[in-house]
């Protein structure tokens, strides 16, 4: 069936803020989707706040438009776009929701508006737990024994009488294990039954019979609207059924599978979507009892979805891109493959490589929240590996995430008791797999392990065979020295084939790196450039994606020389890592070749990316971001030099690295990056420029800490070098507290010393993010937090242009940024954050790369930094000019933090100088209230409504005056108030009328009920012990209240309610703002 020409309006929408379970891999799937439309002609309207996203930019959508994904929103953009169809899939679980309830309630038909792709009947087939269950029984399909509820006596029922304990229960129409949990007796039930219905969409809960131990199995199926359906790529899970798929390792393809298991779970598959009606691509998940070839059908998401990133990213075939296609008419058969550019998309991939998917969780940001992995997912990103077996692959996965091990033997668990190590191995943790390695080194036998994991044998084998080169390398006299050179070699070479890194190598044999590189690159151990070309070779490719491997003996392509560039991405997704540096990657691949460059090659490891995507860059590396692997790249590639400052810290941390190897760095050169990084040498140029600092001193040891901060007095800054988001970043408010931060951040950041400032209370926080050319000129764009110093910038609710700052004193921020990146001779991006303390201007730290703001600047000036950035880093001065000073009248920008709260049972929501966010939104409106509520609304849909439920818990009495402000205010709002009886006569005494809570069980039958909308929590740091109970923030934080935890963010959002009490919603798409002059 060829295209649908009646299609000529497309709404679309997107999937709002990187959150844990919904994050990258939808500006991913977004982005192809718009890319398959634009090429049919078709008029793309976007609907999604996610400003860091690449779909956002002008070159893809349309329109595009910065709002919530609500209902009144999205209808006010009907009401002006009038599109005649609308994308519901590439948006995950939010555009699915608002979708369906767009349909539900009429919108779609008054509009007469045509959901393409999967109809929003089969959706539900698939999303509500009963009618998915009656439609995979008309599919002969077998699914979990299960009985859909909407109370808690209805599920005690259910256990007592049909499944009994344990049962696993799954709340409808949710996203990333949401609400979901095991419930071993009735007090865990009543818990996870009571937070599953009041986070599905429809107040539905599915008890169902528990799986834990059988094998997870995935498949990635396509199917078009002519009953074409094939199967992309099946998937393993390393962790046995129990985990969230979000958390565990995945392995593609299939490892462990017999034939027969393969076909039986492909034909099911195929029956099952084919029952369902999908049109276009979903994921269906499995439990197989491999013992007996029983399986149960999970669940289908009928979408683009986390795993589909990863197969697309695993096999090549472009997933999203061809669901889009499907979705306006197309069939598999008239679709063409994009990387052979000569098959049909009917064809399946075949595969002769392996892939790893690994997660990374940051738990170490919350202290509060256990470990323990289970059907709620909890990881903030993940890499994907491609390797010629196993060993390789999981070896590089292991030194993708970037969590400081050399690969999968390390020194984790040395020492344990042997039987302590095993139970541990029966424990699903972020620390399993080293669990297991140490096991396996003390050594427990292979069947030891998989009957305490639940592991496949197949897979523990493989990991034995690594810790048993280890050991054989390690027990060699003289580092293998005294060997002859030709075994020697065998064993170095063997080494590589199974990933080893040369530091591990050079660590087994007590050797420095630098011999073993030497050595092997004599001896011609060097790895080879595989491509992925979908068809196991069997078909030439003509697309460059590309991987390393020491499983081959010749290079699939030859090198591009001086007509390429390297861009570095920024790899594994991370708390203060995410999206936005994409944005960044992307939009530098891009200006290098509209500057002219030939061959852009990227490397880059993460699946979820638009950077790792088969057709934005000429050459793709899915590979490690380290010294050595980047090394490899180089040296093969023989490119003009490579770009490090737009991947965040990671490339960034790579400087020093390469510039010893002789490696050309395009932009800010490594001696200069070093002076901006190293906290020690970056204060002691700002006393040589004369600009001001808050007092400083580089600590050696923790006395001369203590010295310093009775001289200042507390509270002072502790601050590590060469870090994101504030690892280890703390604020001292007594000399116990210094003492235990001096110990982490040495052990954060050794090579560098720490820095210890004087902390100022009450301060103003503004960054200038901008480009310089190192010779005086410089881009530079002032943003404002609303929050008050001490909040990282990365938490911060931001505005531009500043809107408490005069145009002179903005003038000041901007020459003080360009004396600074003049003296760093910056050639590129950077980013530069001072305090203001009345008149006076402190500079708190110069970052020489891309900033997190970076994509928000852009778009709300409409000069797009890194394409500037591009221009400097291939060696040209000019610059456009400074954005015209006559915006800030015309309108303001709000990025506003999304907080993953709901997914961290236990933390405590309290933002400091440590980032905790997982991703952000933003909008852009007529003045600061107009954009706050915009962007508040994108990050907390829940808040839009006539009368939001208020609880104010602060019984400071120095706060009174504050408290009794944002009483009235939100009164004036309308808005409902409560308090704790402790409270009370704060707000008596304003004369607003306020409920009084009685204790924490009324709190949280509020909370459980989803009848408080925004808590504000401000903490009484001047007497701690006269603070109430935190359990009241934990508490509505588990059920995704908006929480405010200072003065700035409380006053800008009590002031806002009040100043748009009653008016109308504005829209307007992003275009329109960006021409203003």
């Amino acid at each position: 069936m060829p295209l649908d020409t009646s299609i000529k309006r497309t709404l679309v929408l997107g999937s709002g803020a990187v959150r844990i379970g919904q994050a990258g891999e939808f500006d991913y799937s977004g982005s192809q989707a718009l890319k398959a439309l634009k090429e049919e002609g078709i008029h793309t309207i976007l609907i999604n706040p996610n400003i860091a996203t690449i779909q956002t930019d002008p070159r893809l959508a349309d329109e595009v438009y910065l709002l919530p994904l609500t209902k009144d929103y999205i209808v006010k953009v009907i009401e002006k776009e009038r599109p005649d169809s609308v994308l519901l899939a590439f948006g995950g679980q939010t555009a699915l929701n608002v979708g369906i309830a767009l349909r539900d309630d009429g919108t779609f038909e008054k509009y007469g508006i045509r959901v393409l792709g999967t109809p929003v009947d089969s959706i539900q087939k698939t999303e509500d737990r009963e009618l998915f269950k009656e439609t995979m029984s008309r599919a002969g399909v077998n699914t979990l024994r299960s009985v859909p509820i909407r109370n808690l006596s209805d599920a005690k029922a259910v256990v007592r009488d049909t499944i009994g304990y344990p049962v696993m229960v799954r709340p409808a129409y949710t996203l990333g294990g949401k609400g979901s949990g095991v419930a071993y007796d009735d007090e865990g039930l009543e818990r996870i039954v009571a937070k599953g219905i009041s986070q599905s969409l429809i107040g539905q809960v599915l008890i169902e019979e528990y799986v834990g131990g059988w094998k997870e199995i995935e498949y990635e199926v396509v199917r078009d609207a002519e009953d074409n359906c094939i199967c992309i790529c099946n998937m393993e899970n390393f962790d046995p059924m129990g985990i969230h798929t979000g958390d565990s390792i995945v392995v593609c393809p299939s490892q462990t599978l017999t034939d027969e298991e393969y076909h039986m779970l492909r034909t099911v598959s195929i029956n099952a979507v084919r029952e369902a009606g999908i049109v276009g691509e979903c994921n269906i998940q499995y439990a197989l009892e491999t013992t007996s070839n029983e399986y149960r059908v999970i669940e289908i998401n009928p979408r683009l979805s986390r795993s589909s990133a990863l197969a697309s990213k695993a096999t090549g075939y472009p997933l999203a891109y061809i669901a889009a296609k499907i979705s306006v008419g197309y069939s598999l058969i008239e679709l063409i493959n994009g990387v052979t550019e000569e098959t049909t998309a009917c064809f399946e991939p075949a595969l002769d490589y392996i892939t790893v998917k690994m997660p990374r969780w940051d738990l170490q940001k919350f202290p509060s929240v256990p470990d323990d992995l289970g059907s709620q997912m909890k990881s903030v990103g993940e890499v994907m590996a491609i390797g010629t077996c196993f060993e390789e692959a999981l070896q590089k996965a292991v030194r993708m995430l970037d969590v400081g091990k050399k690969g999968i033997v390390t020194s984790f668990g040395r020492g344990m008791p042997f039987e302590k190590l095993l139970a541990h191995c029966a424990l699903p943790t972020p620390q399993r797999l080293f669990y297991i390695v140490s096991a396996l080194r003390a050594g427990a036998s292979v069947d030891e392990v998989a009957r305490a994991s639940k592991v496949d044998p197949f897979f523990l084998h493989k990991i034995r065979s690594i810790v048993e080169l280890y050991s054989q390398m390690k027990q060699l006299p003289s580092g293998g020295v005294s060997l002859p050179q030709s075994k020697f070699k065998a064993l170095l070479y063997l080494a590589k084939q199974k990933g080893f890194s040369d530091m591990q190598i050079a660590e087994a044999l007590d050797r420095g790196e630098p011999e073993i590189r030497s050595l092997r690159t004599k001896w011609g151990i060097v790895p080879r450039v595989r491509q992925i070309d979908t068809l196991a070779a069997e078909w030439p490719a003509s697309t460059n994606y590309l991987y390393m491997t020491y499983g081959a003996s010749s290079d699939d392509i030859g090198p591009a020389g001086d007509k390429g560039a390297i861009v570095l991405g920024s790899g594994v997704y991370r708390i203060g890592s995410s999206v936005e540096f994409d944005w960044c990657a992307v939009n530098m691949i891009w200006g290098l070749k509209d500057q002219g460059v030939e061959e852009v090659i990227t490397i880059n490891c993460n699946p979820e990316t638009v950077s790792t995507d088969y057709d934005i860059s000429d050459r793709l590396y899915f590979e490690e971001l380290t010294a050595e692997r980047v090394l490899d790249i180089y040296e093969r590639e023989m490119p003009r030099g490579i770009v490090l400052g737009v991947g965040g810290q990671t490339s960034n941390n790579l400087s020093p690295a390469l510039a010893k190897r002789g490696v050309k760095i395009l932009g800010t050169a490594p001696q200069d990056i070093d002076r901006a990084e190293d906290r020690s040498k970056f204060s002691k140029l700002m006393d040589t420029l004369g600009i001001k600092q808050p007092q400083w001193i580089a600590a050696t040891d923790v006395d001369e800490a203590i010295s310093f901060a009775r001289e200042v007095s507390l509270p002072v800054l502790v601050r590590p070098s060469y870090v994101l988001s504030g690892a280890a970043m703390k604020v001292a408010d007594t000399e116990e507290e210094l003492r235990t931060y001096i110990s982490e951040a040495t052990s954060v950041s050794r090579e560098y010393p720490v820095v210890v400032s004087k902390f100022f209370d009450n301060a103003k926080e503004v960054e200038v993010d901008g480009v310089s050319n190192g010779k005086g000129t410089i881009i530079g764009f002032v943003l404002e937090h609303v929050d008050p110093a001490g909040v990282h910038s990365g938490d911060a609710t931001v505005v531009t242009p500043a809107t408490h700052l005069s145009t002179d004193f903005k003038a000041r921020l901007r020459e003080h940024s360009r004396r600074i990146a003049t003296e760093l001779r910056i050639r590129g991006t950077f980013n530069i954050q001072y305090l203001v303390v009345g008149n006076d201007i402190y500079v708190i730290e110069c970052n020489s790369r891309s900033s997190r703001s970076m994509p928000f600047v852009s778009k709300v000036y409409g000069i797009n930094i890194m394409e500037e950035a591009a221009k400097v880093a291939l060696g040209s001065d000019n610059l456009v000019d400074d954005p015209p000073v006559s915006r800030d009248h015309i309108m303001k920008g709000v990025k506003f933090p999304k907080f993953s709260f709901v997914r961290l049972a236990g933390a405590r929501p309290v933002t400091g100088v440590e980032m905790m966010s997982t991703g952000e939104v933003a909008s852009i409106g007529e003045d600061f209230h107009d954009a706050f509520e915009k962007a508040m609304y994108s990050a907390n849909p829940h808040m839009n409504k006539p009368s939001p439920h208020v609880v104010i818990l602060c019984n400071n009495p120095s706060q009174r005056d504050l408290l009794q402000a944002l009483a009235r205010d939100l009164d004036a709002a309308e808005a409902r108030l409560s308090t704790l009886p402790s409270s009370r006569e704060i707000f008596d005494e304003a004369g607003v009328p306020v409920n009084v809570i009685d204790d924490k069980a009324a709190f949280d039958a509020a909370v459980i009920a989803r009848d408080i909308d925004c808590v504000i929590d401000i903490p009484w740091f001047a007497d701690p012990s006269a603070a109430h109970d935190p359990h009241f923030g934990i508490m509505a934080a588990g059920f995704d209240a908006f929480i405010i935890t200072n003065s700035g963010m409380a006053k800008a959002f009590a002031k806002t309610l009040k100043v748009r009490h009653g008016k109308p919603i504005t829209i307007t798409p992003l275009k329109n703002y960006t021409n203003i002059v």
